[in-house]
Order: C-alpha cells, then structure tokens, then sequence
C-alpha cells in the first residue's frame, strides 16, 4: 500500500541514542529525535533492539552520560548483535570542543564492526571524502554551538548581576536567596533547590540565619579589633562547636573568604571565578569582577570590612617581604652568628623565622639555604676553577651557570662551605638534575675561614638523579667514588 512504500523489511539491527540538555530548545527534545530515528531507521530496514537516552545532560563530554557509556559498552562486547548506532545528528552525539572527539568514539564504534549513522545526515560510505569533510564540520559547527550559548549565558548572567540580581548559585554562608516579583518586590525567601517559576522574576540575597550574621560579625571583629589569626579565629569558632560553611569544621581559609567577601557589605559580585565548557576552575583578576555595590542588605558595616581588608593588606606584605631570599638568608645568618649552627629544630624555636619548610620549599634543601649565606665564597670560588679550567687545553664555553668542554659534555661548578654538625661538619651538594647538565663539580671548601679548595668532587647526573649528598670527613665510600684531588678529572671524562 501507498503508505508502506518507505518501509523496507528488516536487514540490520541497530541501537538508538537520544541526549537532551537543559539549555537546548523543544526541537532537540528526545520524543521528537525518537520519532525522527526510529522513521529513518524503518525507510532503511534497521530494527531497533535497544533505545538509549541522556536527560537533562551537556554534550561538552561524556561526564554523567550514562547512557552513553552503557552504549560504549555495549559496543566492544562481542556478544551484542548489531551493526549501526542511530543517532539524529552530530549534536545529540556530543558537543565535544575538542573535535577529535567525535571521531575518537566513531572509531571505537567502527574498531568493533559497528558504524555511527547521523540520521538527518543519512546513510553514506565511510569512503566517501565529501562525508568525511561534513563530518568534521559538523563536528566543528556543534562546538561553536556550544561556545556561542556558553557566550550568551555568560552575558546574560553578567547583565543581571550588574542590575544588583543573583546569577544562579547557592548563597555564601549567612545569605539567604530571596524572590522578588517583576516590580522588585518580595516575594518570598527560596529554600535550597528552589527556583524561580516566573521568568521576569528575580533573585537577590537577604542576610541569612541570624547566627550564622553573628558568627561573620564576630570574624571580623575579632580580626580587625583583637588583631587574631585566621588560625586563631578557626581555632576558636571550632572550641565553640560552631558549625562553618558546608557544616564542617573551621578553617583558615573558610575564615580568609568570609572577610574578603563584599557580598557581606552588600555589594554582589559575579565573575570571580570562570568555568566555562567544561574546563578546569580559574579565579578571574578582580578588574574582571562584576560588582554592584548597595544591591542587597549588609550583614557588616563597611567601615569594619575597610579594616579588614587594609589589615589583610598589610599582613600579605609582611609576609611577602618575609618571604624573599634575602630576608630569609638574612635572618638565617644572624641566627648562625648567634649559636654557629643551623638545625630545623633550632629554626623552629625562632618566632621571628618562618619554619625549615619554609627553607626546603624556597632553596630546596637547608642545607642549600646554608649555602646561600656565603654568596661572595661561593662566586670567588667558582670564579677560581674557570680560571683553572681555562688554563688547561679544552674548549670552554659558558653557558648561563653551567659550562660546556670540548663541545662534548657540560659541567655545573657547586661549592660547598663546611656546616658545622656536633664536633665536626660537612659539606653539602646537591647534584642539578636538569638534562642540559651531565656533571655536578663539587667544591668542597676549607674549615679555616679562608674557604681554600680542599678537592673536587664529580656527581654524573644518572648516578645522583639530583639526591642531597652529605659528605662528612669520614665518608671514605664517598670520597674514594667521587672525590679528585685537582681538575685532572675532566682531562679523565673526556678521555
């Protein structure tokens, strides 16, 4: 009959995927790609054995895709008999900003004998060059799709937080989100998961639980006016057992967040951080925040927040200006001058220096940082073996900190003042492990306050892989597999 002339009998079985995330329009909803997949799959003779479905889910990647994943499975299992994947088209497959994405998954497809058909595509041969050019700028046009709505909601939201508007998200710690009508009044305070059911509607915040209000001001007053830590505030407020943001315990940097938040002096602000496609969180530059000052009620007085945030200032300077090198070797050295040794333990006695960390992380040892205490030794003493490597007959030729001889391998010079440890001492070198170097010189130096060259000490790269090396006057091991008595040892690796 005339209305059966498109249906072809069954010759192939097929699975079906539909996907329909919350920003797309009527037209992408599953029952219409349903209906569309399934006409196509009858005028083509593919019986459909299995339909699968993703609501309410973004194409951007195969996170909480389910279904999806349930067809990837379906496919490399051997036992599963069917030859084609329909899908309406190349959106519904996956919005994926890397393209090579879409052609990832179609190969796995077409790696276990199953091929994906974009239905409002049609059927065509994989060898077809002009369908694999569609492909691609299908593939491309989906993306663009995607970085375009993405474009559009972000200026949308943008928009309304610049009106004074809340753009999504839960309130911070003792806001609430309240509803206002399309004359801006209120309507009511939303719980959490409620939404506005009215499009010209808005939502603002409102200062929250009025313990949660007492618990911020308490922050701030105890920061600015008893000068207190964000450590001794997050100490505090946990002995009290009062419950922080997510009903966890306190924090320094829960703490640290409440007293730079506007939001508590009633200025919104949007944009501090960006996430846009699915990327990797990034905090934004504050010139990049949007901020609406006077939008909502304050839970504190903005003369108490100025404080605050001049206090902060000022402790972020100190602890920059306590964190440079040279602050750091200058408070190392006095605290030399005073005992004549260094330790971790002595270190960590000094309420006037930061912690050993603190020296590991920046020198990458203590030793090291022992090391850089005596810059003038050091550099004279470098100075003194170019000078010896230059009197000898290979090429030398500087390069940054390093030297390169004869064009065949390069060398790093590393002395090594003695530190002192108990009734004796030692000398420290760490070989570098960069590959442009293959030897770490060590240069070990006198005792005697006049830092003569004791000896040299080759540390190959492979062999130390960049390890601390402690040379006590009794490593005899050490010395005997490392230690020169003059620069004879380059002539040696060259040879």
């Amino acid at each position: 009959m005339w209305w059966k002339k498109n249906v072809k009998p069954i010759q192939a079985k097929g699975v079906a995927y539909y996907r329909h995330s919350a920003q797309d329009r009527q037209e992408n909803s599953i029952p219409i790609q349903r209906e569309r997949v399934k006409k196509f799959s009858a005028e083509h003779g593919i019986e459909i054995v299995r339909e699968f479905a993703d609501y309410g889910k973004s194409g951007l990647s195969t996170e909480g895709r389910e279904d999806f994943k349930k067809i990837m499975e379906m496919i490399v299992d051997p036992s599963q008999a069917f030859e084609y994947v329909l899908v309406l088209d190349m959106s519904r497959w996956g919005r994926y900003q890397d393209v090579d994405l879409s052609a990832h998954y179609r190969a796995i497809c077409k790696q276990y004998g199953r091929k994906v058909v974009y239905t409002d595509l049609g059927m065509h041969d994989d060898k077809d060059h002009g369908y694999k050019f569609l492909l691609l700028a299908e593939a491309m046009r989906a993306a663009k799709y995607s970085e375009e709505l993405s474009e559009k909601v972000f200026y949308g939201c943008k928009k309304i937080a610049e009106q004074g508007f809340r753009a999504g998200a839960c309130p911070p710690y003792g806001m609430s989100r309240e509803l206002l009508d399309e004359q801006r009044n209120p309507i009511q305070i939303l719980k959490p998961g409620q939404r506005k059911s009215i499009q010209n509607q808005r939502v603002t915040l409102t200062p929250g639980d009025p313990k949660e209000q007492q618990v911020i001001r308490k922050i701030f007053s105890e920061f600015v006016n008893r000068n207190q830590t964000t450590k001794q505030i997050a100490e505090t407020l946990n002995h009290n057992n009062l419950p922080s943001p997510g009903g966890k315990t306190w924090q320094q940097d829960s703490v640290f967040n409440i007293l730079t938040n506007e939001i508590y002096i009633g200025t919104m602000v949007y944009n501090k951080t960006a996430s846009k496609l699915k990327t990797p969180t990034v905090k934004n530059p504050k010139e990049s925040w949007v901020r609406t000052p006077n939008a909502f009620g304050a839970v504190v007085d903005k003369n108490l927040f100025r404080a605050a945030q001049e206090l902060i200032e000022q402790r972020h300077a100190h602890y920059e200006r306590m964190h440079t090198k040279e602050e750091m070797i200058m408070r190392l050295q006095h605290l030399y001058k005073r005992r004549g040794y260094i330790s971790a333990q002595q270190i960590s006695t000094q309420e006037d220096m930061l912690g050993p960390q603190s020296y590991t992380t920046k020198f990458k040892s203590l030793d090291m940082a022992f090391q850089n205490m005596f810059p003038d030794i050091i550099s004279k003493t470098k100075e003194a073996v170019m000078d010896f490597l230059k009197l000898g007959p290979n090429k030398i030729e500087e390069f940054e900190d390093y030297v390169v001889i004869d064009d065949s391998f390069s060398v790093l010079i590393q002395p090594s003042v003695p530190v002192p440890y108990g009734y004796g001492t030692y000398w420290s070198f760490l070989p570098d492990p960069r590959l442009e170097i293959d030897v770490t010189l060590g240069v070990p130096l006198s005792n005697s306050h006049e830092y003569t060259i004791l000896g040299y000490m080759a540390f190959p790269r492979i062999l130390t892989l960049g390890h601390n090396i402690r040379v006590f006057d009794t490593s005899e091991s050490l010395i005997s597999l490392f230690g020169y008595q003059d620069l004879e040892l380059i002539h040696n690796i060259i040879a």
